[in-house]
């Protein structure tokens, strides 16, 4: 069992370390589904399909001291900058886990906080990342 807190996200932009994210969505594995509807009333056959991953969103408070230099970057990065995301689960003393979930592909988007003089919330950067449809790790050694 574990707890969504479970999980250390990090980040890099090329060869740049962004350090450690606090939330993560998306990096679905999914595929077209294909059916063959065959002749005399027999059953439809499954034929599978290509294999998709859904876009990656990584978001974290934004904080200026560690942020606010990497937003020129990040900025110049988005369509083109090459970034790799890795999700290690934790065990309950913050260990990590098994292996690493890892995604690649490009930076899509960048969303910095917007402004909003009525709120006292937590203002998060966000990162979308364009996925390469391959997603590697994720497993725990078998036991010997």
């Amino acid at each position: 069992m574990s707890r969504l807190d479970q999980y250390s996200i990090t980040v890099k932009l090329g060869t740049q370390d962004l350090g450690v994210w606090d939330k993560m969505s998306g990096g679905a594995v999914d595929s077209e589904e294909t059916k063959y509807k065959p002749g005399g009333m027999a059953p439809a056959v499954a034929l599978g399909g290509s294999v998709t991953v859904s876009n990656v969103t990584v978001e974290r408070m934004f904080d200026n001291v560690r942020d606010l230099p990497l937003v020129p970057d990040i900025k110049n990065a988005v369509g083109k900058g090459a970034v790799t995301i890795s999700r290690q689960t934790l065990d309950v003393d913050g260990n990590p886990y098994g292996t690493p979930i890892v995604w690649t592909g490009t930076l899509k988007q960048l969303t910095w906080p917007d402004p909003d003089s009525e709120s006292s919330a937590a203002a998060l950067i966000q990162l979308e990342i364009s996925t390469d449809g391959k997603v590697t790790g994720g497993g725990v050694p078998a036991p010997h």
